[in-house]
């Protein structure tokens, strides 16, 4: 197949890339007009194709479908910054490439939505990742939609963000007293059942929900981490109402001030009042999906930061 990965040059996607080589697929990636080193490497190590356009601009959307078999859309953020909102990105942009895949006739769909996601949530960030799944619901394609929970992997946004605090910091804050729970999923799982969706008819006009076998609390989270990277750091339990306002600081120096993603935003507190968990494995069955222990997990890439 040749399929076009959107948000093929972020974390998720760059898994993604490479698993579609290796199962003899063709990915296309659609990049910004300034092209990163990592589109080089990935062209020159995967065999992808590369086009210029972005998720709001349609007509170089229907242009990098052309002669496609499927989509993968992958495109995503958890901060908002300028007119990188959650409105934008993730409700319209998967709206425009959900009318390109229509207009080109890709009849394909692979979605990367986010556990948590429902009708009425409290975070602004599953009210648009909804918006966005009933886009894609309603597109007249073979879709599938993935909701993972935490995804843990080299270069990832949240294993990282508390080691390298735990590296300059002698205090790790736990959010709420870090009871909230999660399911961590390691990257190459989630590209796993990305890839094998494309070829199982099983999976369409499905949602699955990604996650881990183990049900771990943010401050056992954090704990893994000290222990990986042998160090002995003060956790802090910091109350919700006390994060809430730290975040609406941090978001007015970085996303107002600085045009950068804040470390911490209100509706990433938000999120974390409620546990990010699932009972079903549905994903594991289908596309064989075999799990490693956390820990084991992100000492394959965090070996470096020990102390």
């Amino acid at each position: 197949m040749k399929v076009l990965v959107t948000g093929g040059t972020g974390f998720v996607g760059c898994e993604v890339v490479r698993q579609l080589h290796a199962a003899g697929h063709t990915p296309r990636l659609l990049v910004r007009s300034v092209i990163p080193p990592v589109v080089t490497e990935l062209a020159s190590r995967f065999g992808a194709e590369v086009f210029t356009g972005n998720v709001l601009d349609v007509p170089p959307l229907q242009l990098a479908m052309r002669d496609c078999d499927a989509v993968i859309h992958l495109v995503g953020i958890i901060s908002e910054v300028g007119e990188q909102t959650f409105e934008n990105i993730h409700v319209r942009g998967t709206r425009d490439v959900v009318r390109a895949a229509q207009a080109v006739g890709v009849k394909r769909f692979v979605h990367m939505s986010a556990l948590g996601t429902r009708p009425g949530a409290a975070s602004r960030y599953h009210q648009s990742k909804w918006s966005a799944e009933e886009f894609v619901r309603s597109s007249g394609r073979a879709w599938t939609i993935f909701r993972p929970s935490i995804i843990y992997g080299p270069g990832d946004g949240f294993v990282n963000l508390f080691a390298r605090m735990a590296k300059f910091s002698p205090v790790v804050p736990l959010i709420g007293g870090g009871v909230t729970k999660f399911q961590p999923i390691s990257v190459e799982n989630v590209a796993r059942a990305f890839v094998a969706a494309l070829g199982e008819p099983a999976s369409v006009h499905q949602t699955f929900d990604l996650v881990g076998e183990e049900v771990l609390s943010l401050r056992q989270i954090v704990e893994a981490v000290l222990h990986v990277t042998n160090r002995r750091r003060l956790k802090l339990p910091l109350p919700f109402a006390v994060a809430n306002l730290q975040a609406a600081v941090a978001e007015i120096l970085f996303a107002k001030l600085l045009r950068k993603p804040p470390p911490l935003n209100r509706d990433q507190v938000t999120m974390l009042r409620t546990d990010n968990v699932s009972e079903t494995h549905q994903a594991d069955e289908l596309f064989g999906l075999r799990h490693e222990r956390f820990a084991d997990g992100i000492a394959r890439y965090l070996s470096g930061c020990r102390a």
